[in-house]
């Protein structure tokens, strides 16, 4: 009876240890895994975030190049050298009384079209100044003006630079232009033969009538004409030939020198233009003006 008991109280204890120890190990995790061997280099890498994305290139922008072949620069037109404007002068400049950089204003009179396109309207202005200005002599020698034309100013106030000389001229009068721009006075020398026959002849008349009345007609004529050829000899020697002169309305054909840029959004013209209404010089006769004026 005790056996029994003691058997029953051993198979209930161990009943009862085993009932609260299968819980726990339930519960237990079971051994770590081994950790680093270095502590240090374990929290660098716990800290360690992870890298950034590289970032995106730039796009870059597009390059505008215009016909001048120069990138980054706004788009131009070329306007070649060689390149004839015409042009009426607004302010008339004379050998007489002009001087170097006296300034001389234009205005063109008929468009410049490039590629079928208005660049440069008729209407718009040119200015520039005299370089030289030479009075004519006496006997041999003319009248000569140089002037050089620097700035042009369209209808819509564009403003460029420019290099360019005369290549022809409407004065009225007997101005001619040469290769290197220069307006190149009249001579005159019909004028000058016409001075001395007339005063020949005037003084073989005079002397003509003092030999008929002495009884020397010969002699009175032959004196006379001698006298007349040097009075009209002097009267040329005493005089200036004439001075070159630009009338206010004298045409001018101006050639340009080196190439002209424009830019491109700038001359988007619609139209040919329109010059002012300026009546042209009336014709002229080349006069000799007297020493020293």
């Amino acid at each position: 009876m005790t056996r029994d008991l003691f058997r029953s109280s051993r198979i209930g204890t161990l009943a009862l240890a085993l009932a609260f120890g299968l819980p726990a190990l339930a519960q237990d995790p079971g051994p770590m895994p081994p950790g680093p061997s270095n502590p240090d280099n374990a929290t660098s890498t716990a800290q360690q975030k992870p890298a950034a994305a590289p970032a995106a290139a730039p796009i870059a922008s597009p390059t505008v190049t215009g016909t001048s072949g120069t990138p980054g620069k706004t788009p131009q037109i070329e306007v070649p050298s060689g390149t004839h404007i015409p042009l009426v002068l607004h302010n008339g400049i004379s050998t007489r009384t002009a001087k170097a950089g006296d300034p001389v204003y234009f205005e063109t009179i008929f468009p410049v079209m490039i590629n079928g396109k208005v660049v440069i309207p008729a209407g718009s202005y040119v200015s520039g100044e005299v370089t030289e200005s030479k009075r004519p002599g006496r006997v041999k020698g003319r009248g000569e003006l140089m002037i050089k034309l620097t700035t042009m100013i369209l209808p819509n106030a564009y403003m460029v630079n420019m290099n360019a000389i005369p290549g022809g001229a409407g004065t009225g009068g007997g101005e001619t232009v040469n290769s290197e721009g220069k307006v190149v006075g009249d001579s005159d020398k019909g004028s000058d033969v016409g001075t001395v026959i007339r005063s020949t002849e005037a003084g073989t008349g005079i002397g003509a009538g003092v030999g008929a009345a002495t009884g020397h007609i010969g002699e009175g004529a032959g004196i006379g004409a001698g006298v007349g050829a040097v009075t009209g000899l002097a009267a040329v020697l005493l005089t200036r030939g004439p001075d070159a002169e630009l009338p206010r309305g004298s045409t001018v054909e101006a050639v340009i020198s080196r190439p002209i840029f424009l830019d491109a959004d700038k001359v988007q013209f619609t139209g040919p233009g329109q010059a002012s209404a300026l009546a042209g010089p009336s014709n002229r006769e080349p006069q000799r003006s007297r020493i020293p004026f």
